[in-house]
């Protein structure tokens, strides 16, 4: 083999500039027991947790390479599930930050996700419309469920009783039984997509919200509920007024085999006219908070019953003194309208618009609230609800280390410490190390941008044509100067740093050069610009760059074509031209020999610079490529596109070296620090990253070869989903789907059951020989696969091979298995069960492998001793453990009341209805001992 060119590998080392993606929602979180002082958002493909009160991030929670989706915290207060846009859920432990468990089981971007009560169940739902409940013990699936023709909005387990709730845009909310895992009602009175619902009064009303105004009201009423109590709860005193609904159609006819009933009661409105993106209601739900695609937050209280009773008198007592001074006669009849139980207040506005919001409880008379805004900022306030006007207080703002729009161009300075970006409305400068903003200064829409030779200034080129200097010390504008009369889109330095170029759509490149003058009001120099030449052109001016040993000026124009000229004399060289669309950016090798231009017709060409001859035209990014440079020194180059990706490139073989992932938008800015050790990118995403130059040597073949299993699992992940012989059933499917890590869990499987056999026959034929010869021989060498596990038996090398696959991906390795694998694998599974090995992953292998291949296995002859073996093993098995669990939990309530009794600490459930009463009863006593 001939000798290859090494390449050293670019590693992503840092995103910053962000705050929360558009996509992510925002939760509150309750870490070291402190309430309202963190929250966790999505950023781009981690989770940031931010300190509200200091402004700083207090952890990450670092993801792979997909956007973050949804977030959803654990009752528990101690984990945190996170989906992603590939359609994977993880669930980290907030207080380390250890990923614990991935489920992968969705197609496409997970929508929603929920907890049940105690924190043992997560229900999720996608855009592939199915809906997934997984078993956060075991780390597996429990069933999928489809039914839903729609992306699924929200999902939501009710308290009482083993009921799933979900919503859809197939304008459907639907009930499953999950204990028969079937739907047994459908809410069919939406006319469009239903996008949100919140449950309230402990699950007995739900309000959903729809593309419309209209927030509209159901009660649920659970059929085994005792009527005698239902007639004497104080909600059932409370008379709906359903008036305004007389003309709704009944929707849905009641099965008599449904567990509940849910009646419209009627609606109200919100100000909003757009569709609802979210609904929130803070623990003790006394208020209720929507919001749409607009800046305004809608603010709805709920009165408790014992304000609703007051309420209900005054109104009453007022009926009677006007029916009293009307003269008339007759019974007063007042009843409590659906407006004064779900009552608006007001529409409260935020700064911007609103992505998405969270509502915390602090006192009776206000919730605090904090909203992920669409500017890349976190805003919160403390809402007072007893005001009639819901007035807003403690606004405060986490913005600072963040560009509110996308950064449109960015730069490293000469000693490549610091790093410059600049937006529509701002320029922020970053120390590299720490990734801290160090300066913050407001500008026009830059399109442009330089560090001035000294990095003590800063140079914009600004969408309305302006050059702005800054002073980077005190973060002023220095001088602000209208140099063309359109967009000016680049700037190129001179590389003796006496002056710059500047090329706009106005069809002008200008020359300019530094001079130091004095102000009148100053007597220190300042920097400026001064006007020198001007080269008029034919066309817009999209890009121009001056070549490193300052012979010639290039210039790429609308016309599809980069013009280069001698700088200077500005006489005409060469015309450059090959590209079907413009070209909208161009580097020139530091050795003046190569030209590198990207179109948004999706190429690269390679140019050389002595006669104009195209080098190699290459097809680099499936969307325009925004920007490309040099490495300094080297015929090495990157691209950044549209299409979401990095790339970096030979110029001199003419071959992809290596793509860098992880922008979730379009690339707009790149740069590369002066000694090629950095890259940093500007994305649409609004995130900056920062890739650093590592010391590991890359290969061109295993890159291409990753490239390849990459595709080849993405191929498995969108193949068919497995079905299972005998169940007919479209409602209800296996809740994992077939990925790589399934594949390879079910060869090693395959294989350590080969293994298994071909060492217990070598066991077998020792014992022979040696009841043979009548002598003790030297056992056989055990297998190096075997002895890699430390383990002495083929037995126990099995077990531990099943018990090393993820249990969130059993059921899909075992479901691959061909069926002599199977009949192999139920015989261990009996030797296991025999010698009490794992039971309860052993009975887990045996039921799946039952329902899958029941037909097989009940007409094979040879397995009809080993099924009534394990009949009776499997029974015991579970008997003992049964009785196990049950006596440590006798022994763990024994426990909990001797401690209750002695310390009067009251644990566990009903821990504060116990407290209360108790500080009532003390109460009491106190009282009555002053009276007496």
């Amino acid at each position: 083999m001939g000798l290859t060119k090494q390449y050293l590998r670019y590693q992503p080392s840092a995103v910053f500039g962000i705050i929360g993606s558009q996509k992510s929602n925002i939760v509150f979180l309750d870490i070291r027991r402190t309430r309202g002082k963190y929250c966790a958002v999505g950023a781009c493909e981690n989770v940031l947790i931010w300190d509200l009160r200091t402004g700083e991030k207090f952890s990450i929670l670092k993801g792979d390479k997909h956007e973050v989706t949804i977030i959803c915290r654990c009752p528990d207060k101690r984990h945190l599930a996170v989906g992603y846009d590939d359609g994977t859920i993880r669930v980290f432990d907030l207080i380390s930050g250890d990923l614990l468990i991935t489920f992968s089981g969705h197609k496409s971007a997970v929508t929603a996700l929920r907890y049940d009560r105690q924190g043992l169940r997560l229900v999720s739902g996608a855009r592939d419309t199915d809906v997934i409940v997984w078993d956060i013990v075991n780390e597996s699936g429990l069933f999928r469920l489809k039914g839903h023709k729609g992306q699924i909005t929200q999902v939501c387990f009710l308290k009482e009783t083993n009921v799933l709730i979900t919503s859809s845009k197939d304008t459907f909310i639907k009930f499953w039984d999950l204990d028969t895992q079937h739907c047994f009602k459908t809410l069919v009175g939406h006319r469009s997509e239903v996008y949100d619902f919140v449950l309230l009064k402990n699950d007995h009303r739900l309000v959903t919200g729809s593309s419309d105004s209209e927030l509209r009201v159901w009660d649920i009423t659970f059929k085994e509920q005792d009527a005698a109590d239902t007639a004497e709860s104080p909600e059932k005193k409370l008379k709906v007024d359903t008036s305004e609904d007389e003309e709704e159609e009944e929707v849905g006819e009641e099965n008599e085999l449904s567990i509940l009933k849910c009646t419209k009661v009627g609606s109200v409105m919100r100000s909003g006219r757009d569709r609802i993106v979210s609904m929130v209601t803070d623990e003790s739900e006394s208020v209720l908070l929507c919001h749409g695609n607009d800046a305004n937050v809608d603010v709805f209280t709920l009165p408790s019953e014992e304000k609703l009773k007051k309420h209900l008198s005054k109104r009453e007592k007022k009926a009677k003194r006007k029916l009293k001074e009307d003269d008339g006669a007759g019974e007063v009849t007042v009843e409590i309208k659906l407006t004064d139980e779900i009552k608006r207040m007001t529409a409260v506005k935020m700064a911007t618009k609103v992505r998405a919001l969270d509502l915390l409880g602090e006192e009776s008379s206000s919730v605090k609230c904090m909203c992920l805004l669409n500017n890349n900022s976190i805003q919160t306030s403390t809402i007072h609800i007893d005001n009639k006007k819901a007035e807003l207080s403690d606004v405060k703002t986490l913005a600072l280390p963040a560009h509110r729009t996308t950064p449109r161009t960015t730069c490293f300075s000469s000693d490549n410490l610091a790093i410059l970006s600049a937006s529509s409305e701002s320029i922020k400068i970053w120390n590299r190390d720490s990734l801290q903003p160090i300066r913050t200064m407001t500008c026009d829409y830059a399109l442009a941008s330089m560090f001035a030779p000294g990095d003590r200034h800063v140079i914009i080129g600004s969408k309305s044509g302006r050059l702005q200097i800054f002073d980077v010390s005190s973060g002023s504008l220095l001088e602000d100067i209208d140099a063309h009369s359109g967009p000016l889109w680049s700037i190129s330095m001179a590389p003796d740093k006496r002056g710059i170029m500047s090329g706009s759509a106005d069809h002008n490149i200008k020359f300019w050069n530094f001079e130091l003058i004095k102000d009148t009001d100053s007597t220190s120099k300042r920097l400026t610009l001064e006007h020198n030449k001007t080269l008029k052109m034919d066309e817009d001016v999209l890009c121009v760059k001056y070549s490193p040993d300052q012979k010639f000026v290039a210039a790429s124009l609308m016309d599809n074509t980069v013009k280069v000229f001698f700088s200077d004399t500005l006489k005409f060289f060469l015309s450059m031209y090959g590209h079907k669309l413009p070209v909208l950016c161009m580097d020139i090798s530091s050795d003046s020999t190569l030209l590198v231009t990207g179109s948004a017709d999706r190429n690269v060409k390679i140019w050389g610079m002595d006669f104009g001859d195209c080098h190699k035209s290459i097809f680099a990014h499936d969307d325009s490529i925004m920007c490309i440079q040099f490495v300094p020194r080297t015929h090495m180059f990157f691209t950044g596109g549209k299409d979401r990706k990095l790339k970096q490139w030979d110029a001199d073989n003419f071959e992809l070296v290596s793509t860098l992932q992880g922008h979730h938008g379009e690339v707009f800015s790149l740069s590369i620090s002066s000694s090629g050790n950095f890259v940093v990118s500007g994305s649409q995403d609004r995130s900056l990253r920062l890739w650093e130059k590592t010391q590991e040597v890359l290969v061109l073949e295993d890159e291409r070869e990753m490239e390849r299993e990459q595709e080849f699992e993405e191929v498995i992940s969108n193949e068919m989903e497995a079905v299972v012989p005998g169940e007919t059933t479209t409602e209800v499917a296996l809740a994992g789907k077939k990925t790589a890590e399934t594949v390879k869990a079910a060869e090693r499987l395959m294989e350590a059951i080969e293994v298994y056999k071909e060492e217990s026959a070598n066991i077998q034929l020792h014992k022979e020989e040696c009841r043979k010869t009548g002598k003790e021989l030297a056992p056989p060498q055990l297998n190096p696969l075997v002895m890699a596990y430390g383990v002495t038996s083929p037995t126990r090398y099995l077990l531990e091979v099943i018990k090393r696959i993820k249990s969130s991906e059993l059921e899909e390795a075992l479901l691959v298995l061909p069926f002599n694998y199977v009949m192999d694998l139920l015989k261990v599974l009996d030797i296991f069960l025999q010698a009490g090995w794992e039971p309860e992953l052993s009975c887990r292998c045996l039921l799946f492998l039952l329902r899958v291949h029941h037909g097989q296995i009940t007409s094979s002859q040879m397995l009809l001793p080993v099924i009534d073996r394990l009949r009776s093993s499997t029974l015991s098995q579970v008997t003992q453990l049964r009785d196990q669990i049950g006596f440590n939990l006798a022994g763990l309530q024994f426990l909990q009341s001797q401690i209750e009794r002695s310390d009067e600490v009251v644990f566990f459930k009903d821990a504060t209805d116990r407290l209360r009463e108790k500080k009532r009863k003390r109460k009491k006593r106190v009282i009555l001992a002053i009276k007496t």
